[in-house]
């Protein structure tokens, strides 16, 4: 009886030992957690929610169509700046051509007009010089007719001048105004353009749809965020190591990671090793560690790896 006592406390004893060796921490494995850098995408410009192309959860490429904003306000404005640009671009043609083919068609017949008087003032005068040489009139009349003839003269020749004029161009100050004026409308044109493109938002990166910030319907204010994105490179691992481990660390030094559900070959590479020491912060749920001074390390997977973890998921980091 006594042997057979002595046996059982021996066995329970072993077991004891047993589950105390398998419940002990490795003292190899640092606790960490799963950050992400959150990729915020709005639009520069306010405006009406008109349509959401995402849903949380989903994992969309870059470029893809993220919302849609109001058009209205900004294409009407578009559409008036582009019509100041076309008078603009009118008045400077105008300019650069003078005066329009009609308007130079009656300059010509007035001009024509004016020889057609010049030559018969001038045959006045040739047959007012033979009489006044014979007798027949007065030199006060061979003076009137000299006057006419000059008057003629003067007349045929304010409109060959006047012709030329109209078919030059404005003067040069003149055009320079009006192409400066061209410019500030294409550039105002350009502008409503551009902002007019902003109510059409498209995703800067690959990730998951983390999550969705507004409705369709709603206002949305300039640079307020539409859609929260999680690109899988953005996904970081946040660990902790005493003094006596963190001056064994470099940079790109690989390590191994355990989690829930994660592969058993999850690698990942040192990035980032704080050189000052801090508290175990809160989400470390450890009484051995969560008083104790440590340092920060920070470590990246494979963007194809980060996609099986999940920011603030629970780690443990082994090192090679």
């Amino acid at each position: 009886m006594h042997r057979t006592c002595w046996t059982l406390l021996r066995i329970v004893v072993a077991a004891a030992l047993l589950v105390a060796g398998c419940a002990r921490k490795r003292t190899d494995a640092y606790q960490g957690y799963i950050e992400g850098k959150f990729v915020y995408v709005a639009a520069p410009v306010s405006g009406r929610l008109e349509h959401l192309a995402v849903a949380r959860g989903e994992t969309i490429a870059a470029g893809s169509p993220l919302f849609n904003l109001d058009h209205e306000p900004e294409a009407s404005a578009q559409r008036q700046a582009q019509r100041l640009m076309s008078v603009a671009e009118s008045r400077l043609a105008d300019l650069q051509l003078g005066k329009r083919p009609e308007e130079i068609a009656v300059a010509r017949a007035q001009l024509a007009q004016a020889l057609a008087e010049k030559q018969e003032a001038g045959a006045i005068l040739a047959s007012d010089e033979a009489q006044f040489r014979a007798g027949g009139i007065a030199q006060t009349e061979l003076i009137q007719a000299q006057g006419a003839l000059d008057t003629s003269t003067a007349r045929v020749k304010e409109l060959e001048a006047d012709l030329a004029v109209d078919a030059l161009p404005a003067r040069a100050e003149q055009i320079r105004a009006q192409a400066d004026q061209v410019a500030a409308d294409r550039a105002t044109v350009a502008q409503s353009a551009w902002t007019l493109g902003q109510k059409d938002v498209s995703s800067p990166r690959q990730g998951l749809i983390f999550d969705t910030l507004y409705r369709e319907g709603e206002w949305v204010a300039d640079g307020n965020p539409v859609v929260q994105i999680l690109p899988p490179e953005n996904l970081e691992l946040r660990f902790f190591v005493p003094e006596s481990i963190v001056g064994k660390l470099r940079i790109r030094q690989s390590i191994r990671v355990q989690c829930d559900g994660c592969a058993p070959s999850l690698q990942a590479t040192i990035r980032f090793i704080s050189p000052q020491a801090e508290y175990t912060p809160p989400v470390i749920y450890s009484n051995e560690n969560r008083s104790k001074l440590v340092f920060l390390v920070i470590a990246k997977p494979s963007a194809q790896e980060a996609q099986a973890l999940h920011p603030g998921q629970p780690i443990e980091v082994t090192l090679p």
